[in-house]
């Protein structure tokens, strides 16, 4: 399963269902669990920690260290969940220890072509990056995210699970859970009402959802205003909770 061309550090740990293509090269301190594929041409480096049944395609680079100048090369780590598929030319940088040393990516996301993820940052889910969007250092995406291509994301920004972006925007703010954003600088437009009708919210879910859009932004009202209304409404619809959480747990202050 590994092509007499690739080049495996006698020290990587692969299971023997890993499938290597040619001209691959995967360095000392790297482990690639049950069939995960990786392509021709890719560059893996550790101490890197790769699932089960991942699927790398060529000229990705993984798990190479920061560009960041504060970093001096500290044995930092990249790990990767299960079910991925990390198309051509995708660069993954390790943590740094000024963070938790620790880049982190879940399960079943797709990073199309081009995509970067900054060191220190950690993706969710079921996420879609589409092609050339790019993730500074220390950023967090929530599960279900979608970033159009071309999204640049400012370094310790958090986007909120379920949320969208359009493409070529830039985010410099904190994205709430369920909120569909565009432009550059980015500006908050709506619910991201499509995407939660293909994960199966219900039309009260919906609706429930649009009347807090406006209360957030409609309104003219502080963020604490808004969310102590918010917080009213969350007894009757729970899925209220993870916008309100990702609007208490924001640092950096909100997209509007």
């Amino acid at each position: 399963m590994i092509h007499s061309s690739a080049i495996v550090d006698p020290s990587a740990r692969l299971h023997e269902s890993v499938d290597v293509g040619p001209w691959t090269l995967i360095g000392p301190d790297v482990e690639i669990e049950a069939g995960t594929v990786v392509e021709s041409h890719v560059v893996i480096k550790g101490p890197t920690r790769i699932g089960s049944r991942n699927h790398i395609y060529q000229f990705s680079t993984v798990g190479e260290s920061t560009p960041d100048l504060k970093y001096r090369n500290e044995p930092t780590e990249l790990r990767i969940g299960d079910d991925n598929v990390i198309r051509e030319n995708v660069t993954i940088h390790r943590g740094t220890v000024q963070d938790r040393s620790l880049t982190e990516i879940g399960d079943r996301n797709l990073l199309m072509a081009y995509v970067h993820i900054g060191h220190d940052s950690r993706v969710g889910n079921d996420t879609i990056l589409v092609n050339n969007t790019a993730l500074a250092g220390h950023v967090e995406v929530g599960d279900w995210a979608i970033l159009s291509g071309y999204t640049l994301v400012h370094q310790f920004c958090k986007i909120g699970a379920h949320s969208f972006s359009g493409m070529g925007t830039s985010i410099g703010k904190d994205v709430p859970a369920y909120i569909t954003v565009a432009g550059s600088p980015a500006e908050a437009k709506t619910i991201n009402v499509e995407g939660l009708r293909r994960r199966g919210f219900d039309s009260a879910e919906i609706a429930a959802l649009r009347r807090a859009f406006k209360i957030l932004y409609r309104q003219s009202l502080t963020l604490d205003a808004a969310v102590e209304r918010l917080q009213a409404m969350a007894a009757e619809t729970p899925s209220l909770q993870p916008l309100i959480d990702s609007l208490m747990q924001s640092q950096r202050g909100i997209v509007r």
